[in-house]
Order: C-alpha cells, then sequence, then structure tokens
C-alpha cells in the first residue's frame, strides 16, 4: 500500500512532536531566566568588600607602646629641692605682703600725719608691687587704694598688654601728698592727701619699651590699649581721670577710691 506524501508529512510532523514533549527542561533551546538571587550574587561578587577604614592610631597609644617598661605612667614628683624653693618664695612673698593679699607687696607704716587735720592716713601702707608688677617708687596709701589698685592690674592692666608685654612695671607720677585738687589755692583737699589716690604715667613693658599716657594716649595701637586701661579702672576706683578730663591730667591716669552715691566718677 503506497501512502501518499501527505501521509508521510503528518508523520514527521507527530514524531517531532512527541520528542519535543519528552526532552528535559534544561535540554531547551530558550534559556532560563536568572533568578534574582542569583544576579545579586554575581554582582557583589564580582565587585570588592566595602569595609571600614580603621581608625588612626591615638598619639597616647603610639608613645605608650614605645615607652619603656621601667617608666612609671604616673608623673615624676617634684623634687625636694624644688618643692623647699617654691615653698621658700611664698614664704618670703606672704611674710612682706601687706593688707592680707600675698599679692600686694609692701610694708605696714601705720599712722601718716601732717600739720593738716584735713590730711593723713590711718593704717598706711607702703606698696612695692601689686599682682607681680612693680611701682616705680615705693608708695604709701590706704588698704583700699591697694586692694583697687591690685585688681585693676590683675583683671585689666596685664591682660590689655599681654602680648606687647609682659608688663613689669607702673610708673607712678604721684602717691600719697598733703595738697589740694591739682594744687589749686583755696581747692579742697586732694584724695592724695587722705591716701586714697595714685597717679599713673606709664607702662614699662619687659623688653625695655615705656607706654605713656602723653605720647600714647592721641595714636594707636597705644591708644586703643590705654583707653580700655582707663575704662578698666572704672569700678575698682570710685574716680578715673584722664587726659579727656581736663589739662591737669594730660599725661597720666588719676585713680582714687572716692566713692559716691551716684556710682563712679570716670572721665
Amino acid at each position: 500500500m503506497k501512502l501518499g506524501w501527505r501521509h508521510v508529512l503528518i508523520g514527521v510532523l507527530a514524531a517531532a512532536a512527541m520528542t519535543s514533549q519528552a526532552a528535559p527542561l534544561e535540554q531547551s533551546l530558550v534559556p532560563l531566566t536568572r533568578p534574582a538571587s542569583d544576579q545579586t550574587a554575581l554582582t557583589a561578587a564580582s565587585q570588592p568588600a566595602v569595609r571600614p577604614m580603621p581608625r588612626p592610631i591615638a598619639p597616647q597609644v603610639t608613645a605608650a607602646a614605645i615607652r619603656p617598661s621601667d617608666v612609671p605612667l604616673r608623673p615624676l614628683m617634684r623634687p625636694k629641692w624644688l618643692e623647699q624653693e617654691v615653698l621658700f618664695k611664698k614664704r618670703k612673698l606672704r611674710k612682706s605682703s601687706v593688707c592680707g593679699d600675698i599679692a600686694i607687696q609692701g610694708k605696714p607704716v601705720g599712722r601718716v600725719g601732717s600739720k593738716s587735720s584735713a590730711c593723713g592716713v590711718k593704717d598706711a601702707v607702703q606698696i612695692t608691687s601689686v599682682s607681680g608688677v612693680v611701682l616705680s617708687r615705693p608708695s604709701t596709701m590706704d588698704c583700699g587704694t591697694a586692694i583697687a589698685l591690685n585688681k585693676w592690674v590683675d583683671k585689666t592692666v596685664k591682660p590689655t598688654f599681654k602680648r606687647r608685654g609682659p608688663v613689669i612695671e607702673l610708673q607712678v607720677a604721684a602717691h600719697y601728698a598733703c595738697r589740694t585738687r591739682n594744687n589749686r589755692k583755696g581747692a579742697r583737699i586732694s584724695e592724695h592727701g587722705k591716701g586714697r589716690a595714685i597717679d599713673i604715667s606709664g607702662f614699662k613693658m619687659a623688653d625695655g619699651e615705656v607706654v605713656t599716657v602723653l605720647n600714647g594716649w592721641r595714636k594707636n595701637p597705644s591708644q586703643k590699649q590705654l583707653k580700655k586701661i582707663w575704662r578698666g579702672a572704672c569700678g575698682p576706683f570710685g574716680t578715673v581721670l584722664g587726659p579727656n578730663s581736663d589739662r591737669y591730667h594730660r599725661d597720666h591716669f588719676h585713680l582714687d577710691t572716692a566713692r559716691y552715691r551716684s556710682g563712679p566718677y570716670c572721665r
């Protein structure tokens, strides 16, 4: 029995269909889609891992690592001779201090009298230095004025001249003297005559430079510094007069501890 070409073609197609159904999935000609997790793993594997940078080693750790084993961690104790020297210096300063403050150096004078009953100081002291700054000459005053002077030098004068200085000396133009205000005839007795005033005309630095009120008040950088010092005196002292007050004070600062109900008088 002869089969026609149509019957042969149908047989071939049927056989091919049966073979395609029987073939396993992995042998299929169409590529399978990779799972998302496999793609992520492949990408992560192809890139280097990002790790945090190590923290830099502190200098203290390095120093401790190279420290000899026989060196203690605690600071060495101060040598005995140095302790004795410091104690001796403090003892000496305390012995020569007045007004109950080791920073105020001088000696007690006691009562200072005068021919005029309007002048005099009950418990006077003679000051040689305040807060480590020497006075150009020993100056007589009462303790209230000495304490105000020490505070002014410590809180205002020294910090103001810190970069330019340090300041080592106050140039004293006047201290205790039984006289009238500005030496005018018939005027009231000055606070100088009561031991409550001191006049400062200049400031000497460690390198020898002298900043004077007369020459520095009108030009910088001294002008700025001197005005700061003048303002700083207003408070510790009850009266502060400078070059802007009148012609009598063009070359110095007048500082006194007279007190007023209206507060400090600063000009």
